[in-house]
């Protein structure tokens, strides 16, 4: 799965370069990025594409100096190391370009994970904000196959027989603008339609806590379903509030169907859970087998 260290060098020795001028009018952009370790700012890797009429119009991939350190995790997923990045850019020098490529335009990320990144690299680099209309590929293919048990971009791609060198930001974001030209194919739904989340698409109201149980008390996010799927019941029926994300008052982070927690720990959820533990609050990350033996 991952990519060994002469092989990432050989993928990224002549990063191509594009002038956001030359891409003329585009239906979406894409863009996807690898960090260096778990802060979000610290992005290594960048792969912008632009598409038109269905069809991929331009692309745009760079190695990145983080100014961060690497950790083994995260070096392990993408096979990006800190002797990849020796010499090369950091964002602030590459800034330009992806605002010139993103900034007015529709922008997928296969999940916000990438659009947060951007965001605290911006912060971190003294640069403003890229003002962008942003479309979540991940809503995009729960919408279009929700017959899938997962929504990852590897799981998704595989099933739309879409060619995908996962962790690699360039094929990462090439296949996440395909997942969305073949939603818009296989629905007839256009651009816009997804854009604009319809009204009566809002999430189910979660289900309300029994009045006893192991878990009252317990203010429960759910990483991986529905806050109104089995496990949401479940843990409802223990007692749990089950709420829409992880904040200041949450005591506990269920995590479906990840351990030891893999590519949730990509997630902002799980990060900000990481947060809150480390400033000190309460809160506890269960996998889903652990909070379901617990309330055995």
């Amino acid at each position: 799965m991952f990519r060994d260290a002469a092989a990432n060098i050989a993928a990224h020795a002549a990063p191509p370069e594009s002038d956001p001028a030359e891409a003329g009018a585009l239906d979406f952009v894409v863009i996807d990025v690898e960090t260096a370790c778990s802060r979000v700012s610290s992005i290594c890797q960048i792969g912008i594409v632009g598409f038109r009429g269905g069809a991929v119009a331009f692309e745009y991939e760079t190695l990145l100096d983080p100014r961060d350190h690497f950790s083994s995790f995260n070096t392990r997923i993408h096979g990006i190391a800190a002797g990849h990045v020796a010499g090369k850019p950091c964002f602030a020098d590459v800034y330009d370009v992806v605002h010139g490529h993103l900034a007015g335009r529709t922008t997928v990320a296969h999940s916000y994970f990438d659009k947060g990144a951007l965001a605290a690299a911006c912060r971190v680099h003294d640069r403003r904000m890229v003002e962008t209309t942003w479309l979540d590929s991940v809503r995009v293919a729960k919408r279009a196959w929700p017959e899938l048990t997962s929504h990852k971009l590897n799981v998704v791609s595989g099933h739309l027989g879409i060619p995908l060198r996962h962790h690699d930001a360039l094929s990462d974001a090439r296949a996440a603008g395909m997942i969305v030209v073949k939603a818009i194919e296989s629905t007839g739904i256009p651009l816009a339609g997804w854009v604009t989340r319809p009204a009566e698409r809002r999430a189910a109201p979660a289900p309300p806590p029994a009045a006893s149980g192991p878990l009252k008390g317990h203010r429960v996010a759910i990483l991986g379903q529905p806050r109104n799927g089995p496990l949401a019941n479940r843990l409802a029926g223990g007692g749990g509030r089950i709420v829409a994300s992880v904040g200041s008052t949450t005591t506990i982070l269920a995590v479906v169907g990840e351990e030891p927690f893999g590519y949730a720990r990509y997630d902002a959820q799980f990060r900000r859970a990481l947060e809150l533990q480390q400033s000190g609050r309460a809160i506890r990350i269960m996998s889903e087998r652990e909070i379901l033996k617990f309330l055995a």
